[in-house]
């Protein structure tokens, strides 16, 4: 489990440095956009995929401290 943990740990960074840098580039989001309409954009589609890779590093780094449960 500890090499789980530090593979989601590891690829949880990753996307969610690749996502910001591939949102720097777009343009924002308009306000009052509802989460169902978030895919249907670029920008919106890397903010979602930013979030994700960010509680894949969290599981991931609960995976590691703690492999074998409490």
């Amino acid at each position: 489990m500890r090499t789980l943990g530090a593979l989601l740990l590891l690829v949880g960074i990753v996307g969610f440095f690749y996502c910001s840098s591939q949102m720097s580039g777009l343009a924002p989001i308009p306000e009052g956009t509802s989460l169902g309409d978030y895919i249907h954009t670029d920008a919106g589609r890397f903010e979602l995929g930013r979030y994700l890779a960010l509680v894949s590093a969290l599981i991931g780094g609960l995976l590691s401290m703690f492999p074998k449960g409490r």
